[in-house]
């Protein structure tokens, strides 16, 4: 039976997309690194293992060519110097590199040793353990007295235990957990500390495909590490997690190098912004002979992140948008349809019905019930939206204002 209010959109977890298993990073005790999520992308492509056995024998064959040739040349140059006359030493001398003394030249605004230089002053390590268990990963401070944004899947392993956050100087402090929503996989923590140094949030609607992307953080317990790529695509549907605890994430993609570890870190802009946590990545299956970053991460948008956090920070608790309704996950057709609709709910209240078919939020395309429920936890309780609805063999567009439920600490 539906919970009225508390279903959002759906409790169960609709079935896994094809395409390759997209996970939240495992942690390095072990590093928690992303999720690996469940998303709707085509198969990748795999090496062709012939191809990669012949690539040696290429390159021997190219290695022997030039040893031959130089063996040649050598000879021919050695009998010509051997009859000619000997010849003095030619005198060079070499400037100086420029900045001389081994001080490093400026960088550009927009570098990617400038972005690293602006972000990861503020980016921490975290390590959760609990009766023998723990994991790792990343976080990185939003307020000078102590604030610190990292993935829920981060902290989970010390939420009876122990949670520690470890700073770029070497110092570490114990942090508690002030509030966490496993809804959009985001965790908000407290360090006895003031006067730290903060990120910059960015705009995550103002990204688009191809700008620069810069990930930071402590993958395999490497902190520090920075990777770099672009913004691959937006509007990614990705689940993560398990049937517990599912967060659904309309995620930005970002060819940047995320492995394990790297889970609640930031995914920075050419400005040094924050405009995602990065949180899941796409491998090919541990039967692959590749389990880490594959050119496929994907991380929570900071517009999401932003009205979360200021939630927990304020209040101890965040609110996630409902419509009230459950999701038939056998629905095997283009869309999501209604299993169900909560009486009294935003949905009921719009006039929708079971057996509606979702096609459309807000003129974006469903595809099926996880791409639905993606569309609408994007937005916030209380937006409007717009449904286009299949109700029989006809379609209809439906303005619903969405409800909201409630995740504690």
């Amino acid at each position: 039976m539906d919970d009225p209010w508390t279903a959002a959109l759906s409790a169960r977890q609709p079935p896994p997309p094809q395409g390759p298993p997209v996970a939240p990073m495992p942690s390095m005790a072990p590093p928690v690194g992303p999720p690996i999520a469940q998303l709707q992308s085509p198969n990748p492509v795999v090496t062709d293992p012939q191809a990669r056995s012949r690539r040696p024998w290429r390159l021997f064959v190219v290695a022997i060519a030039v040893a031959l040739v130089a063996g040649l040349f050598g000879g021919v140059v050695g009998s010509r110097l051997a009859s000619s006359p000997a010849q003095p030493p030619t005198r060079v001398s070499l400037a100086p590199a420029s900045g001389g003394n081994g001080t490093a030249l400026p960088r550009a605004d927009g570098s990617i040793a400038s972005i690293a230089r602006a972000v990861s002053p503020a980016v921490v390590s975290i390590s959760a353990e609990s009766s023998g268990q723990g994991a790792t990963g990343t976080g990185f401070v939003v307020s000078p007295d102590g604030y610190v944004v990292t993935n829920n899947h981060v902290v989970e392993a010390g939420l009876n235990g122990t949670i520690r956050v470890s700073f770029p100087d070497g110092s570490s402090e114990r942090a508690t957990v002030v509030g966490r929503n496993p809804s959009y996989d985001i965790a908000v923590l407290k360090v006895p500390r003031t006067e730290l140094a903060t990120v910059v949030l960015g705009d995550s609607a103002a990204v688009v495909v191809g700008d620069t992307a810069v990930a930071i953080g402590s993958p395999l317990g490497l902190e520090g590490t920075v990777t770099a790529g672009i913004i691959s695509a937006l509007n990614r549907p990705v689940t993560t997690g398990g049937e517990a605890e599912t967060s659904f994430i309309n995620a930005i993609q970002t060819d940047a190098p995320i492995n394990p570890g790297n889970s609640g870190g930031p995914l920075a802009n050419a400005r040094g912004e924050v405009i995602g946590v990065n949180s899941a990545i796409a491998t090919l299956g541990s039967g692959a002979g590749q389990e880490g970053s594959i050119g496929l991460g994907f991380a929570i948008p900071i517009n999401q992140v932003r009205r979360i956090v200021t939630e927990i920070i304020e209040t101890g608790q965040s609110t996630t948008p409902i419509m009230g309704v459950g999701v038939d996950n056998d629905f095997q057709e283009v869309g999501a349809r209604l299993r169900s609709v909560v009486a009294g709910g935003p949905a009921e209240r719009a006039g929708l019905a079971v057996g509606d078919v979702v096609l459309k939020v807000d003129g974006r395309p469903v595809a099926d019930g996880t791409a639905f429920v993606v569309a609408v936890r994007a937005k916030a309780p209380g937006d409007s939206i717009i449904l286009t609805l299949k109700s029989g063999s006809s379609t209809r567009q439906v303005e619903l204002v969405l409800g909201s439920t409630t995740s504690g600490p």
